[in-house]
């Protein structure tokens, strides 16, 4: 059962993880194309654990918005599947 997933808003991208660069960061390929450095904010650190190939929402940077993001959702893997299978992401 999925219940509500959460979709990406204006100005945000769907990403997979691609690597821990430590330090509360992480190398995130993004659907545009690009790869960003995206940092996990405290209020997002304290309640979830984020691993390689989890499925997440970015916020790019207004400056430097092509090489970082702050990471804003991590979708549980039933819900990556359900975006996938809706049309949402390609992973």
């Amino acid at each position: 059962m999925v219940g509500r997933v959460r979709i990406p808003k204006k100005g945000e991208i769907l990403g997979t993880v691609i690597g821990m660069m430590g330090a509360s960061r992480l190398l995130v390929s993004c659907t545009d194309g690009k790869e960003r450095l995206c940092r996990i904010p405290g209020k997002i650190k304290r309640r979830i654990w984020v691993k390689e190939g989890d499925v997440v929402i970015v916020e790019p940077w207004t400056i430097e918005g092509d090489k970082r993001a702050d990471i804003v959702w991590r979708y549980t893997r039933v819900q990556s599947d359900w975006l996938k299978e809706k049309g949402y992401f390609r992973g």
